[in-house]
């Protein structure tokens, strides 16, 4: 967020402070969560609500042309969350990823400006990227919790996400986010603003999945991170590189 234009972060901030208040009354399963859920929905479709969440989104559209299609796809994913419902194949992971993550691309598209019909799309892909790997990077914990987001088939297939047993499964799953990635990397000269932001994200969230690879494919258990001195190499890179809008 830093190296976003400086009348950009505070929004970028509020945004984030939106969805991550959301995610972790799911996470813990917070007796309000069902109820903020439904506040936000009810904001979505224009109708009367009035909690912390929608009051920032009311501010915020002031500002940005917010999709409302894109918070209630969000609100479609911390259902599904809520309900702990059952990912059965590569189609129904790919439709949660769009909800947890596609959405919020197209939200910071809607924040950031696109210069090209197909910007918004882009960034949706770029967002379920990020989920794939968000979901790669915290198998353990989530499996601590009761948690499984991989899919039923994908696990009869290549086996269990066991430590120690899941190399097969972990370079499946991660040639499916890269693509993704690789597909997405188009939204970032399709932005009228933020493009060296969003450029860092995606790069410091992609060498999530390189880093997996560096420590063996989930040998051991528990949360991969970045070390601190690539994530030091991978700013410094992108705070002086300079990006033109695409025509």
């Amino acid at each position: 967020m830093r190296v976003l234009p400086g009348d950009l972060q505070l929004d970028a901030q509020l945004i984030y402070k939106v969805l991550r208040t959301i995610d972790d009354l799911v996470d813990e399963g917070d007796p309000q969560a069902a109820q903020r859920i439904d506040a936000l929905e009810c904001w979505a479709q224009g109708q009367e609500a009035n909690t912390p969440e929608t009051r920032i989104l009311t501010d915020l559209s002031q500002r940005h042309a917010l999709s409302r299609a894109a918070v209630l796809e969000f609100c479609q994913g911390m259902r599904h969350d809520l309900d702990g419902a059952t990912i059965e194949d590569e189609e129904d992971l790919e439709r949660y990823c769009q909800q947890a993550g596609g959405s919020v691309g197209i939200m910071l598209a809607s924040m950031f400006g696109t210069t090209h019909a197909d910007g918004e799309r882009a960034m949706a892909t770029l967002g379920r990227a990020f989920q794939r790997t968000n979901i790669l990077r915290d198998i353990d914990e989530d499996h601590a919790h009761g948690r499984l987001y991989i899919a039923r088939t994908t696990i009869g297939r290549l086996g269990p996400p066991l430590p120690g047993a899941r190399e097969a499964l972990l370079r499946d799953q991660i040639a499916r986010a890269d693509r993704l990635y690789d597909e997405g990397l188009r939204a970032i000269p399709l932005l009228s603003r933020g493009q060296r932001g969003m450029a860092l994200a995606t790069a410091l969230y992609r060498e999530i999945l390189r880093q997996i690879e560096r420590t063996g494919y989930g040998r051991t258990p528990g949360r991969v991170a970045v070390p601190a001195w690539r994530v030091r190499v991978l700013s410094a890179k992108h705070r002086f590189t300079r990006y033109r809008s695409a025509a």
